[in-house]
């Protein structure tokens, strides 16, 4: 109990990560400085990623560190109220959210 996740758990945390931010592998790969194929190649487990490249996926992800690596599937409250609150929404009111959430995350960086 409370080991770090297999390779295997932290590339599935990993490509999670990328889709819940809206990011294809190319833009990842482009972000970063890589070639999508390396994305490619750490989102399958067949390459490991260094603690330097998990913070700079984190970062870009908008996730924490832990998330990636932690062994629970603890889940902040705070999120989860926020999931409770914007399955109330009627479609077109969230995907109109969801836009605005991306434009403020392109205009902090």
């Amino acid at each position: 109990m409370g080991q770090k996740k297999s390779n295997t758990q932290i590339h599935e945390r990993l490509r999670v990560a990328r889709e819940n931010a809206g990011l294809s592998q190319g833009q990842v790969a482009k972000l970063i400085g890589y070639h999508r194929p390396t994305i490619s190649e750490i989102e399958a487990g067949r390459r490991k990623v260094t603690t330097d490249e998990l913070s700079t996926f984190a970062r870009h992800y908008g996730v924490a560190v832990n998330w990636l690596l932690n062994d629970s599937d603890e889940r902040d409250p705070v999120v989860e109220l926020a999931a409770r609150e914007l399955s109330k929404l009627k479609k077109e009111d969230l995907d109109r959210f969801l836009r605005i959430l991306r434009s403020m995350k392109k205009l902090n960086g």
